[in-house]
């Protein structure tokens, strides 16, 4: 059960995600956006994965689907960093 409650809470975050890229996209600004939140979110990915990889090496099962979302919820929140800096590089721009 405590998998299965996992599963839904990765996947519920994960399915937020592309909606904050996709508003990043069309915002074409960093104005209002917090890249130390979008860092603080990837290490707590990263602890989740660490965690996993620590329970499989000790010999504990759990599910390979749940790293699975860990790791794509990483590069999507990975991928708002990315477009945070080149907005930011875009208002530089347009400010000059």
């Amino acid at each position: 059960m405590a998998n299965i409650l996992e599963t839904v809470m990765i996947v519920c975050f994960g399915l937020s995600w592309p909606v904050n890229i996709y508003k990043l996209l069309k915002s074409r600004t960093a104005k209002g956006t917090s890249v130390f939140f979008y860092y603080f979110i990837d290490i707590g990915y990263v602890a989740g994965i660490a965690a996993k990889l620590i329970k499989f090496s000790q010999g504990v099962s759990t599910p390979w689907y749940v790293m699975f979302f860990y790791i794509l919820n990483f590069f999507m929140v990975l991928f708002g960093i990315i477009i945070y800096y080149r907005n930011k590089r875009t208002d530089r721009e347009q400010a000059k």
